[in-house]
């Protein structure tokens, strides 16, 4: 597959969840985390680009507290392509921010956005969609959305109405979209999933960025100004300080809630990769292989009368071992061990907060 010479990706990787301790702290959460191979979810996410974008042309929008951290992961990126955002104000800052830097930088660009923390196979056909849709989004503007065929009624998940179709390119539907929906119940997730109309959303987008700022500037106008200084500044010993006062005044707002879900020409990209947010442990069983007893592993393991239970290990040659255990998380690193049932996963937060209280 050939590059397509105006692309630009901007990969969002601030985010310090704590779903995956003891393996995710404040200073490496889940993005900078090999959960499910040989390399990192951020190095995987760029990996996914190759033949597709060039280096040059990819940006990495993360905490500042990452930076240096992002930039050892990715030593093929120019280090001024990996941006420390100064505070956290959600995705509308960063997009504001990497639309302004790419439309100074790369003026009529295709932009796309990513998330460093997803899992997508094959990663060939990610690379034909996202190439079809930033043609889409080149030829006839709009803003474009990835929606996934729900696998089952989630309710971890947005969704995205659909509306008239608008074609095909290379084998992918486009959409126009009629609306977004919030995390449904689980009675409304079970329409949702009936209807054949409602897809879970990616948080993955595509725009020209004339369009996009466009956007920002009608109906986030506060966080459009923002950005000019940084803009200008990019490259510059000036640049920090601008972020900084740009970041600083700005209201925390997503952008599906700032702008997608006001624009006036929203579209859809029917994704028909595999694809996984993986927001806990218990999402890993979706994308580790598994033992001959059913337990999904990434760990030195030897299983007896054991099933269904997710292992990981940071520490190579060390053994673990499970004994008559079923539907258990077993997380093991150099300095702390985790092991809870899977029902009571989203509890280990309560964990790190009793851990920080100590």
């Amino acid at each position: 597959m050939s590059e397509m010479k105006n692309l630009v990706v901007a990969i969002m990787a601030g985010g310090s969840g704590t779903r995956f301790w003891p393996m995710s702290r404040e200073d490496r959460p889940k993005q900078f985390l090999n959960l499910t191979g040989s390399r990192t979810m951020l190095q995987v996410t760029r990996d996914r680009l190759e033949g597709l974008v060039p280096p040059e042309r990819i940006l990495v929008l993360t905490n500042a507290r990452f930076q240096d951290l992002a930039r050892e992961q990715l030593p093929e990126l120019p280090p001024e392509n990996v941006i420390g955002e100064p505070m956290a104000r959600d995705t509308s800052g960063a997009v504001a921010l990497a639309a302004a830097l790419v439309d100074k930088k790369w003026p009529g660009a295709v932009l796309a956005i990513l998330a460093a923390d997803h899992t997508i196979e094959p990663a060939a056909r990610f690379r034909e969609v996202l190439l079809a849709t930033a043609e889409s989004a080149r030829d006839e503007g709009g803003l474009y959305t990835f929606g996934i065929r729900p696998r089952q009624a989630a309710t971890g998940y947005g969704y995205l109405e659909l509306g008239e179709k608008l074609g095909e390119r290379r084998d992918a539907p486009l959409h126009r979209l009629a609306a977004f929906r919030e995390k449904p119940d689980a009675a409304t997730a079970e329409t949702f999933l009936a209807s054949g109309k409602h897809l879970w959303n990616s948080g993955m987008f595509v725009w020209r960025t004339t369009d996009i700022l466009a956007e920002i500037k009608t109906h986030l106008p506060q966080h459009f100004q923002a950005m000019q200084a940084p803009a200008q500044a990019w490259g510059t010993p000036g640049f920090e300080a601008a972020l900084k006062a740009a970041f600083e005044p700005l209201p925390k707002v997503s952008i599906d809630f700032g702008v997608m879900e006001k624009a006036s020409d929203v579209r859809c990209a029917v994704a028909d990769f595999g694809w996984n947010d993986v927001g806990g442990w218990v999402a890993l069983e979706e994308v580790l292989p598994r033992d001959p007893d059913g337990n999904w592993t990434q760990a030195d393991l030897l299983s007896i009368d054991s099933s269904r239970n997710i292992v990981v290990s940071e520490v190579a040659q060390h053994k673990i071992v499970c004994l008559g255990i079923e539907d258990l998380i077993v997380v093991h690193t150099p300095d702390a061990t985790l092991v809870c049932k899977k029902s009571e996963a989203e509890r280990i937060k309560q964990a790190v907060e009793a851990l920080r209280r100590r």
